[in-house]
């Protein structure tokens, strides 16, 4: 299908929508929505200088002019998709699939041949490093992640190594064949967890709804929390470099739980570490745009800005309108469209699409959703999310307007 039916699209103009006219939120022009570019191919460097051939994904992240915002989708790439659910059947172990080459490649591709997103996220797990750098872990169907051997003493510091890349072939692998298959059509997008994120299931054991034992620890045993967070902070920073040097465009770092840490504890315990991790890899791949998503962020906000990351993703409790005027017109936004509106009706999913990308102004926007795509979502929506978000052009009054971002 080229076009979505006109049913949809009929009385959601960009200047006749009489909420849009009470906001501050930018003009676009809506456009009959396509489908599927053709696909490219181009050369791989870490730190090369932006170029007019970036993707648009890229372009949008370093606060280049764009025609249209990008658009992916956390999650993308999983359980709701038939394709990935036929897949699971025959390898149900998740490590098999997020450890195996072919595998990754096949399920990494699957949204982005059914719906051709901006950006391809490579299908991982922020845990995937860990045994690289001396913490094994195991994911059970009904706890999940579950590490045997939590890390609350000095004697469990042990462990601890430089990551050994040897042990991530499959992610290296997987990236320089995902760079070929999209070409220069979409972003390849790498990821990790950020170092507050990962050492409360290093410290918990697996996953936790108090966080009792690594907030206690702040104040207990404070140093060797700091050691096991500088040593993280080493080889995320590495393994940033490893997944840009491998094929990545971008990185997204999920400080996943550090929304369930009070602002000021936030600067203490997970912020300086991002803005570590930051500084080493801008040293050695400075034009790689660098996301900071943080579930819960609403508290926070004004506090990322100085991670030095590129963009911040909002979730969907953030008014995009009020994130942009916090955060300013400096630095980029990404989503945040409430992962709910994919089951609702379409035409309800375009208007808050349009709401969202109009909130976000014409620069330094990607669009997403405020976090991933739920268990149970039609895949009818995500390709109508897609649809639309092509459809989307801004004008030209808007794209020089830059008073209006904040």
């Amino acid at each position: 299908m080229d076009t979505i039916p006109t049913s949809i699209n009929s009385g959601l103009g960009w200047s006749s929508s009489s909420l849009f006219q009470q906001s501050n939120c930018f003009n676009l022009l809506s456009l009959p929505l396509k489908r599927k570019p053709s696909l490219t191919k181009f050369s791989l460097t870490c730190s090369a200088a932006s170029s007019s051939s970036d993707p648009l994904l890229v372009k949008a992240a370093r606060g280049d002019p764009v025609s249209r915002p990008p658009a992916w989708m956390m999650r993308q790439a999983g359980r709701y998709m038939a394709a990935y659910k036929k897949l699971a059947e025959k390898h149900p172990s998740f490590r098999e699939r997020s450890e195996t080459t072919d595998l990754i490649v096949e399920i990494s591709l699957q949204p982005w041949k059914a719906f051709r997103p901006d950006g391809v996220i490579i299908f991982s797990d922020i845990l995937t490093p860990l045994p690289a750098f001396g913490i094994d872990f195991d994911i059970e169907d009904v706890r999940g992640p579950v590490i045997q051997s939590p890390i609350r003493s000095e004697e469990g510091l042990k462990v601890l190594h430089a990551i050994d890349f040897d042990k991530l072939r499959f992610v290296g692998e997987s990236l320089k064949t995902l760079r070929k298959e999209v070409g220069g059509d979409a972003a390849v997008l790498g990821f990790v967890g950020a170092p507050w994120t990962l050492a409360t299931y290093i410290v918990e054991g697996g996953t936790t709804r108090t966080y009792t034992n690594i907030k206690s620890m702040c104040h207990m045993a404070p140093h060797i929390l700091r050691t096991l967070l500088s040593h993280l902070t080493k080889a995320i920073a590495d393994y940033i470099v490893f997944q840009v040097e491998s094929g990545a465009h971008c990185i997204q770092i999920f400080d996943s739980w550090g929304g369930q840490l009070p602002p000021h504890m936030w600067e203490l315990w997970s912020k300086p570490y991002i803005k570590e991790i930051v500084n080493l890899v801008k040293k050695k791949c400075p034009e790689t745009p660098l996301v900071l998503y943080i579930n819960g962020n609403g508290g926070l906000l004004e506090r990322m800005i100085d991670t030095g990351v590129d963009v911040i993703g909002l979730d969907w409790t953030v008014d995009m309108a009020d994130g942009r005027r916090r955060l300013g017109s400096g630095i980029g936004v990404q989503g945040n469209v409430d992962p709910a509106y994919l089951f609702s009706p379409l035409t309800a999913l375009t208007e808050e699409i349009q709401r969202v990308v109009k909130c976000a102004g014409p620069r330094r926007h990607i669009l997403n959703l405020g976090h991933g795509v739920l268990v149970g979502t039609p895949e009818e929506a995500v390709a109508h999310f897609f649809d639309v978000a092509r459809s989307l052009k801004f004008d030209t009054v808007s794209q020089n307007n830059t008073a209006n971002v904040v």
